[in-house]
């Protein structure tokens, strides 16, 4: 499998919005890089941030990607003008989607080797971001939800106009829609929760979610 990097974007956090006359701040609001490399931390792309630690960033959330294989659905049936970092991704990407995407799929980037870890649950920032309140429940629903790596090693990577070559994978290993599925969706079977919350390079809190899923019964 390869994927065509079309764009790496990184924000700082900001000033977002006010709500209940607190400050909501965040690093979704990102735009393309200018550079033509950037180099990729254990934590972090160069110039990027994020602002709450405890539900974004860390080593299993240090980049966010997103296909453009969506973009059609968005545009076409909801009225949502895509464009590279919409969905708060640092890598828009082309060329397969979470069905075809596993977890622990070895990506190498450049110098860069990045392994997919867990899908994305969105939060009320990305309505924020994307000025559309459904856009959080309609992501969910849909299951287009895009994947986080992990940085496995460090290194430069150039930014835009690049193949991304999955150099590993375990075809026994869930697709990013299964875990996601296994999450969300309650008519999941108990044994497939069971099975997803085993993948061993699953991310641990995501692990933790199913593993309660599975303690409160069908």
């Amino acid at each position: 499998m390869e994927l065509l990097l079309l764009s790496t974007n990184v924000a700082r956090p900001r000033l977002l919005t006010r709500l209940h006359g607190e400050d909501v701040l965040s690093g979704i609001a990102k735009k393309p890089v200018a550079d033509a490399n950037v180099f990729v931390g254990m934590l972090n792309i160069d110039g990027d941030e994020q602002a709450d630690l405890s539900v974004h960033g860390g080593l299993h959330k240090a980049i966010y990607a997103y296909p453009t294989d969506h973009w059609p659905w968005w545009q076409g049936e909801h009225g949502l003008q895509c464009a590279p970092g919409l969905f708060g991704e640092n890598l828009t990407l082309a060329g397969a989607d979470e069905t075809k995407v596993r977890i622990g799929d070895r990506f190498r980037w450049g110098d860069a080797v990045l392994e997919v870890s867990e899908p994305r649950a969105p939060c009320f920032k990305f309505a924020i971001h994307a000025n559309r309140p459904t856009a959080p429940s309609l992501l969910t629903h849909s299951g287009r939800c895009g994947w986080y790596l992990r940085v496995i090693a460090e290194g430069d990577a150039p930014a835009r106009d690049v193949l991304l070559t999955r150099i590993e994978t375990d075809e026994t290993a869930p697709t990013v829609r299964e875990v996601f599925t296994a999450r969300f969706d309650p008519a999941v079977s108990l044994e497939s929760r069971r099975r997803t919350a085993a993948t061993p390079k699953l991310a641990p809190s995501w692990r933790e979610s199913l593993e309660k899923r599975l303690s409160s019964g069908p």
